[in-house]
């Protein structure tokens, strides 16, 4: 079989669950939905371009409405992984089961052991070690660390261990050699977080420390070939946006991007699909700004803007699709801004799948598995889905 569609556009607006998983109360997170409580406490989305594509067939979400959208399919899908975590999620979708969850230091901070071995390797004091928003604690830290040249060492509710320091004094080839040095620490068992993240900044004063672009993720590879390899070593484009690239360590990619916003990374992938170079294979997209910015912070009301204003250009994507693109727009796990503490919440994702081909769009049956999502891709290019890689293709889209 042909692929029915040349390329395939993965859309993963970050966090934005849909309600709590079977096995929510495992995590505190039993009676969690991102959207709908986000939605509530906005008086309503306007999200006119969902709506169209039938996000309202999946929850009473405030300010939208069920239509008829024959050229889409959509329904909700379970993680089959254990955890809520980035890494997990987007490996999933991509055909890899995770059973250990990644280790987190939320409530506690790095052991001792850990930061004393990262002082004597680096020649750096560390400061910090607690969980944090990375923009507070470079301000309440900041003009000590440049002041004693140290490490501002910090977690969040993700496996992640951070370091923030002066691009200015400390200087940014210094920090990724830090970070190098803990990621070679942190692939001890008891220590294996997910990623390491420089995290650099500038600026003189608390008033003025500005985080700049160049973020640096040294992430675990995933345990084994997924999706995206498959797809480059049949000669397809592996197209990632955003943080992609550093979630699967470069593993699979083809071709990577950076973003700085959500907005320019929906303008990059516009770009992308208008790209006449790019004829056939995968665009897998992350738009983090609603995790980092507004579902860990515990703002609905940002959260409520950024998916309004996601959705504008949404549509502005759609209009410039071939008509045999496949777009799916999904999310990676929960982070409900309405929710207790800062941590994601362990949720189903929605599944809003798009193409101009299609003419026979419906509400579909629940999946079991984010990994429907790379079986799909796979299925559609005529490759064999290796048994070491799981999920089942969504076949209403070829039948």
């Amino acid at each position: 079989m042909k692929e029915k569609f040349k390329r395939i556009f993965v859309i993963v607006a970050d966090s934005v669950g849909i309600g709590a998983e079977p096995d929510a109360h495992l995590y505190g997170d039993e009676g969690s939905n991102t959207i709908v409580h986000t939605a509530e406490k906005c008086n309503g989305l306007n999200i006119p371009t969902m709506n169209s594509l039938g996000i309202a067939d999946l929850d009473n979400i405030l300010g939208t409405h069920q239509v008829l959208h024959p050229n889409s399919f959509v329904c909700k899908s379970q993680e089959a992984s254990v955890g809520k975590d980035t890494m997990t999620g987007h490996w999933e979708m991509m055909g890899v089961l995770t059973t250990s969850p990644f280790v987190t230091f939320t409530d506690t901070g790095f052991p001792k052991e850990l930061i004393d071995e990262l002082e004597e390797k680096t020649g750096h004091k560390v400061i910090g070690n607690y969980a944090a928003s990375g923009t507070e604690i470079i301000k309440e830290l900041g003009e000590q660390q440049m002041k004693e040249n140290s490490l501002i060492v910090y977690t969040s509710a993700d496996s992640v261990l951070q370091i923030a320091a002066s691009e200015e004094v400390t200087g940014l080839q210094e920090l990724y050699r830090c970070c190098e040095i803990a990621r070679e620490i942190c692939m001890k068992p008891e220590y294996k977080v997910g990623r390491i993240i420089a995290r650099p900044y500038v600026g003189k004063t608390k008033e003025t420390f500005k985080r700049t672009a160049n973020r640096h993720d040294l992430a675990l590879k995933p345990p084994h070939k997924t999706v995206m390899n498959i797809m480059q070593e049949n000669n397809y484009m592996v197209s990632c946006v955003g943080k992609i690239g550093d979630i699967f360590d470069g593993y699979g990619v083809v071709k990577t991007q950076k973003t700085i916003s959500n907005d320019n990374g929906m303008d990059i992938t516009i770009n992308e699909a208008i790209d006449s170079s790019f004829k056939t294979g995968m665009c897998f997209v992350n738009l983090v700004e609603f995790d980092s910015e507004y579902g860990h912070r515990r703002n609905p009301i940002g959260y409520g803007k950024a998916l309004e204003e996601f959705d504008i250009k949404l549509n502005q994507l759609i209009k410039v699709l071939r008509d045999d693109d496949l777009l799916i727009v999904t999310a990676d796990h929960g982070n409900d801004p309405t929710w207790h503490g800062t941590d994601h919440t362990r949720e189903k994702i929605p599944l809003l799948i798009y193409s101009k081909s299609i003419k026979n769009g419906k509400l579909i049956p629940e999946r079991l598995s984010f990994a429907d999502i790379g079986a799909t891709i796979l299925k559609n290019f005529s490759i064999d889905k290796p048994d070491y890689l799981i999920g089942k293709p969504i076949d209403e889209l070829f039948n």
